[in-house]
């Protein structure tokens, strides 16, 4: 009795090691874009969790990022130039008055000092609101430019794994058999160390007249590395034991087939741990092909070739 409970627990365990639950899916849906982000939408969410400003700033991408900084520093101080000019520009001493357009954008420029907390000193703020709304502004810029900087912090301190992945899976010949084989690399220049990849084959099973999606652990030759110093071929051979023996194309592409790749690293640079993920459907996976060689040598070095990753020849 404690053997079945211990098996049924091991298998419940196992069956729940992805989080995506055993509801049946279709062939246009893949779990795991190609990005590593979870193809999920999720409904009902509160106003902060949905805007989850720090998260998105952090992770959008740069060229949005200064452009939302720019936004906000050119609209900013139109605003309060607009404002100096409603108060009236006299109340800004040193400026040379000429005509509307150039009083309007000396106001700007001084809004540009007094935000920046620079002040040149030409000109300078005099009566009560003037001197409350350059304070205002002043403030504004401090709260604004802590925040910029904290971002930016954020951003370039956060480990960012860039770890390569072939466009496809392969099913090649393998010692006496055929094994499931894919080949990845890190494309960044720092190191990677005690590095572990974990594969999960997923697909839609008949249990008990029901479709259900089931999750299948991949035993790898080699599921770690001290050094990920070059590429790395991930092999899972295909013996009797193995969720793929027999699989083929087709029975891959009924069944919605899915893997799961889950890579977890320590990144010696900062020495903070890094995690990457990466998916396959059915139609991602080649039968009969096998990797060409990207790693060379000359008198002083490995070389490892990037842009080869993807090359394949048919066997």
């Amino acid at each position: 009795m404690k053997i079945k409970t211990k098996n049924l627990l091991q298998k419940e365990k196992e069956r729940l090691d992805t989080g995506f639950g055993s509801k049946e899916t279709n062939n246009s849906i893949r779990m795991v874009k190609a990005n590593g982000e979870f193809n999920v939408k999720k409904l009902g969410q509160s106003t902060e969790a949905k805007l989850n400003l720090f998260h998105r700033l952090i992770t959008m991408p740069t060229w949005k990022l200064g452009l939302m900084i720019f936004t906000f520093y050119f609209l900013g101080n139109l605003f309060f130039a607009s404002v100096y000019m409603i108060i009236g520009i006299e109340n800004l001493i040193g400026i040379v008055k000429k005509d509307t357009l150039s009083d309007f954008w000396e106001a700007f420029f001084f809004s540009s000092q007094t935000l920046t907390t620079l002040g040149y000193g030409r000109i300078a703020p005099v009566g009560f609101i003037t001197n409350v709304v350059a304070s205002i502004e002043a403030l504004v810029g401090l709260l604004a430019f802590s925040i910029t900087t904290g971002l930016l912090y954020g951003r370039f301190s956060r480990p960012t794994p860039r770890i390569i992945y072939s466009k496809n899976a392969l099913v090649a010949p393998y010692l006496d058999i055929n094994a499931l084989m894919i080949k990845i690399a890190n494309e960044n220049s720092n190191q990677l160390i005690n590095v572990e990849v974990s594969i999960i084959f997923s697909r839609n099973e008949e249990k008990d007249g029901k479709i259900t999606r089931q999750y299948h652990t991949l035993d790898l030759e080699r599921k770690f590395v001290k050094y990920f110093a070059l590429s790395w071929t991930l092999v899972h051979p295909m013996t009797e034991n193995s969720p793929l023996w027999g699989e083929t194309p087709e029975s891959l592409e009924n069944s919605n087939a899915e893997i799961l790749i889950s890579l977890d690293g320590t990144n010696d640079t900062f020495a903070d741990s890094i995690n990457s993920r990466y998916s396959y459907q059915a139609k991602e996976i080649l039968f009969g092909y096998k990797f060409e060689n990207i790693i060379e040598t000359n008198e002083a070095e490995y070389v490892l070739d990037l842009r080869k990753i993807d090359e394949i020849s048919k066997v």
